[in-house]
């Protein structure tokens, strides 16, 4: 039985993944970079160990530093949470093989799944429906113009071994596709060591709707229903909601039993997750398979009720699934906002310092998964998600005007965050009414880079804020100097203000 567990992240789900260990009465152990030393994780776990230096290579990308903390501090288990190690079958085998537990799929299932060109044969022999498509692209350019036609524009260019938009362009016509091919194989070997690149069709007025399952080491597999992602940028999600208001039942149905037996096809343990494509026109295709907990499981924990990471630690137990897919029931309505500390009004610039003030929203229906706190400086090695904010209501209309409250209440003040661009994601009118698709915010930018007049009204209560605590420190400066002028020389007391006050 797992007593002890390793968390191989950091940030909001390294604090989350704790959190579940702590209720299960298991032993959590941080391990963490320079940067992070005084991160909420490390705090929070009951024992915390350097891994190294600030880049993610050199501390939470160092398979064997990780393992030797893991062995060194005794514990059963390493949960590697979502990106850095979380899909690395190579890292997966060698927790194996240091005889510890690793939390998530097998090596082989993560292989299968983790090659998109790979995946799409496996759905295709399981008669998963995927989008018309290429294998790998040959290097004649005369060939891939010949495919590119044959699929008929536009198209995608992917990588291969891809995912969070990396190595992707789109293509509308054949002039733009050499180049683009170019781009993407040189952006996917930068990203992931392999330039290998395919050709897919491009739907029109996408939907991007994910479904959440969980398998165990005993054939058994469910699904907690789906979750619509497409409020993206950039391919990077920003929103997410279930139930879709998109989707009808009939088809959730339908989709739900692909997502199982793609799941079933490479005999997957564990949680996962099942990406489909949807048109305008309700046809859906296989996307790909996140073989890891998503930064959007909350959503699916608070209509279902269900603790993933508990789930997870219980399949990795090889215990039988506690749940029946009938058992399972979607109740209300929830809505998930990722918080980032970026610019959204100077091209989402990702940013970093020290966090001066933070008040986070409260009342019925509200979570918020962060790792953030007043004085911590964000730094700026990692992803710039700072905290997560999840709502719950009854109604999708409720929960709407629910997370406009929880954003009016949500105050950081010290760094940019994209606090009041989700503020307006919620009130643009294609959002309210569900009528919306992966191209919402690129066809409502203009609308969306507006303050609204609540952001207004907290942006003049932070310059407020700002001011006053500007004065205060005006003021502590004028008494201390006073104070020493009694006793010393203008040249001591002003080197003595810049030792113990330096505003």
């Amino acid at each position: 039985m797992i007593k002890k567990i390793l968390v191989a992240n950091r940030g909001e789900i390294a604090v989350r993944i704790i959190r579940t260990c702590r209720e299960m009465d298991i032993k959590s152990i941080a391990v963490f970079s320079d940067a992070d030393r005084t991160s909420l994780h490390v705090r929070y776990a009951d024992e915390a160990y350097r891994i190294g230096p600030p880049p993610s290579a050199e501390s939470y990308l160092n398979m064997d530093a990780i393992i030797k903390i893991a062995k060194k501090s005794k514990a059963d288990a390493i949960h590697p949470g979502y990106g850095f190690l979380s899909e690395n079958a190579e890292f997966a085998e060698k927790v194996r093989k240091a005889g510890l537990i690793f939390i998530g799929p097998s090596a082989e299932a993560i292989i299968a799944m983790g090659d998109k060109m790979r995946a799409r044969e496996l759905m295709q022999k399981a008669e998963v429906p995927v989008v018309p498509g290429t294998g790998a692209l040959p290097d004649d350019e005369a060939q891939i113009k010949q495919l590119a036609s044959k699929i008929g524009y536009p198209v995608m260019i992917k990588a291969s071994a891809g995912g969070g938009g990396k190595g992707m362009r789109l293509v509308h016509s054949s002039k733009d596709l050499i180049s683009s091919y170019r781009r993407a194989r040189s952006e996917a070997a930068s990203a992931f060591g392999n330039d290998a690149v395919y050709l897919e069709k491009y739907l029109e007025e996408p939907h991007h709707i994910e479904f959440q399952i969980l398998a165990d080491n005993h054939g058994n597999v469910i699904h907690l229903f789906e979750r619509e992602c497409s409020v993206q940028r950039r391919h990077q999600k920003v929103i997410e909601e279930t139930p879709s208001p998109f989707l009808t039942e009939e088809t959730r149905q339908e989709m739900a039993k692909h997502a199982i037996s793609a799941a079933k096809s490479v005999n997957y343990s564990g949680a996962g997750t099942i990406e489909f494509l949807m048109d305008k026109h309700h046809h859906f295709y296989f996307l790909e398979m996140n073989t890891r907990l998503q930064v959007e499981h909350p959503i699916t924990e608070r209509v279902t009720g269900v603790d993933l990471v508990k789930a997870q630690i219980h399949i990795a137990n090889n215990e039988p699934l506690h749940l029946q897919q009938e058992e399972l029931k979607q109740s209300g309505h929830a809505i998930e906002a990722r918080i980032y500390a970026e610019d959204p009004y100077h091209n989402f610039m990702p940013g970093s310092g020290l966090i001066r003030h933070i008040s986070e929203p409260l009342g019925l229906g509200m979570r918020t998964d962060g790792y953030v706190f007043e004085g911590y400086e964000v730094p700026v090695y990692y992803d710039p998600l700072i905290s997560k904010l999840i709502i719950w209501a009854p109604t999708r209309s409720e929960a709407i005007d629910r997370m406009k409250r929880a954003l009016y209440e949500y105050k950081i003040t010290g760094i940019k965050t994209n606090i009041a661009f989700i503020q307006r994601i919620m009130e643009a009118k294609d959002f309210i009414d569900g009528n919306y698709n992966t191209h919402f915010i690129e066809e409502n930018l203009d609308f969306l880079l507006q303050p609204s007049e609540q952001s207004k009204e907290i942006e003049d209560i932070a310059m407020i804020i700002a001011y006053l605590d500007y004065q205060n420190k005006q003021n502590k400066r004028k008494d201390f100097v006073t104070h020493q002028q009694k006793h010393h020389s203008n040249w001591k007391n002003f080197g003595r203000l810049f030792r113990h006050n330096p505003y």
